[in-house]
């Protein structure tokens, strides 16, 4: 309906919708939801690659003992979701036809984690998660004791820099534990 309104405007003609649908299917594109993609600012580039380029030179061996860890937030939305956008079949990986997301408040947080032996358990909270909460998980997967992933060999441990993961009571957990941390 926007494009149909923008049409006769530009054209200063009465324009019916399903006009502009033929049109557009006449240059063989077609109405799709565009794909979100997560809105990285410069400064968190340059984080990612100055992380990258020292691990460049890993061996399969020494990726295989990083256990990967990650949360995630989840809400229940209602309404129109994404934006739509007109193009080709082709282009759906075209960065023009992204939507730029950002984080929402969360009403449900989920954390796992993985290695090339396997996945572990997902905790779900309500709420979001802090360093205490955190270290509880911590303590279920990461002493070696209890890291059904790596049999009670030592691994060496992932997650980015949110707070509750560089919280000094967190920190100090893992380093009386002796538990490397991947920077």
């Amino acid at each position: 309906m926007e494009i149909t309104t923008w049409a006769q405007e530009y054209f200063q003609k009465t324009l019916s919708v399903n006009t502009i649908h033929h049109a557009i299917r006449c240059c063989r594109l077609k109405l799709y939801r565009s794909k979100k993609k997560p809105y990285l600012k410069m400064i968190q580039k340059r984080r990612h690659f100055l992380w990258a380029k020292p691990h460049l030179k890993w061996t399969v061996a020494k990726w295989k003992t990083v256990l990967w860890s990650d949360e995630s937030k989840f809400e229940v939305l209602f309404g129109k979701l994404g934006r739509h956008v007109i193009r080709t079949k082709e282009d759906k990986d075209n960065p023009s036809c992204y939507q730029s997301s950002v984080q929402k408040p969360a009403s449900l947080m989920v954390w796992g984690c993985m290695s090339a032996c396997g996945t572990g358990s997902l905790h779900i909270w309500k709420g979001t998660i802090n360093a205490e909460r955190y270290i509880q998980v911590l303590e279920q997967h990461m002493l070696p004791s209890r890291c059904r992933l790596f049999q009670g060999r030592p691994c060496i441990f992932q997650h980015d820099n949110a707070r509750q993961h560089t919280a000094s009571i967190t920190t100090s957990w893992l380093r009386r534990r002796r538990i490397p941390v991947l920077k």
